[in-house]
């Protein structure tokens, strides 16, 4: 029993680790628990056959299992064809989620990043799974590639790919307006979030149009202003990418895009944007991940910029 317990004692030092990875992988805070629980079962087996004493990396050795347990629910996922369920926005942040607590899950999508959690959900398994070790955990494609089950070669080409996903088409991020239109956003969501009427008159040109899926049409900064002020909490859930190659919003309360900015900007304003919503349009979205604001790479990002 003190074995078990000085394993058990081993594994908790990991586990935030390894509910790192598997949240990445998985993109929901339930399954990637579920996944840690199982390396913890599995660990504690190997302890009864006597060989977890022989296992020289822990870190690598949980982590290995934790990511082969990841890449097979999302390989099931996939055979399933599943689609998230309809993701509505509620009064109470506590209706929704999947089945964890709610909030923390909010908290964990702020940290790891709304917008690559919405790519993330948008590559295959091996890639997301070659893509999460290497390029946010660092780890050598040597150890990935016999998770993916591919050679090394073939596992670099498969982050690659993901990578150019993730990061969205070069000529846009060259483009010399993307630095203005992504602090015009930035303006935008701040004063969206606080509710700051004066601020959003600021930032929204006198004649702005605002569309929501091709048909309802606000217009006149007054009116788009007080109309983005009811809708405030959303904003908690919105963060600047990339869409269809220009600077856009993404709204993802648990890293699930549900709503989608496509903004046009014109003399340091917003001129006009549309909301996208429908679940159709939403799947033709070419969404990416913006560089970092300050030009340096998050923690999340430091291979990809």
């Amino acid at each position: 029993m003190h074995g078990q317990e000085a394993l058990a004692d081993r594994f908790e030092e990991h586990r935030g680790h390894l509910r790192g990875v598997a949240y990445r992988m998985l993109g929901s805070l339930s399954d990637a628990d579920d996944a840690v629980q199982e390396a913890w079962l599995r660990l504690s087996r190997t302890a009864a056959d006597a060989e977890a004493a022989e296992i020289e990396n822990l870190t690598g050795w949980l982590r290995t299992v934790v990511s082969r347990l990841c890449l097979d629910m999302l390989r099931s996922a996939a055979t399933r064809h599943e689609q998230p369920a309809a993701w509505h926005l509620p009064d109470r942040i506590s209706e929704t989620g999947d089945g964890g607590d709610p909030e923390e899950e909010v908290l964990l999508a702020d940290s790891v990043g709304r917008a690559l959690l919405v790519v993330l959900d948008t590559l295959g398994p091996a890639e997301r799974v070659a893509f999460v070790l290497h390029d946010l955990f660092a780890v050598p494609f040597t150890q990935i590639a016999p998770i993916v089950e591919r050679t090394p070669g073939a596992t670099k080409k498969l982050a690659s790919r993901a990578r150019h996903k993730v990061k969205g088409p070069p000529e846009a991020l060259a483009a010399p307006e993307l630095a203005e239109d992504r602090q015009v956003v930035d303006a935008f969501l701040a004063a969206a979030r606080s509710g700051d009427l004066e601020a959003l008159l600021t930032v929204l040109a006198p004649d702005v149009v605002r569309t929501a899926d091709l048909s309802a049409v606000i217009r006149g900064a007054r009116a788009v202003a007080e109309e983005t002020v009811l809708l405030k909490r959303n904003a908690r859930f919105a963060e600047p990418a990339l869409v269809n190659g220009t600077v856009g919003v993404v709204v993802a309360p648990y890293g699930r895009l549900v709503i989608a900015l496509l903004i046009r900007t014109d003399g340091g304003r917003v001129a006009a944007y549309e909301v996208i919503a429908d679940p159709e349009r939403l799947r033709t979205l070419k969404v990416s991940v913006l560089p970092p604001a300050d030009g340096r790479a998050s923690s999340d990002a430091r291979v990809m910029y």
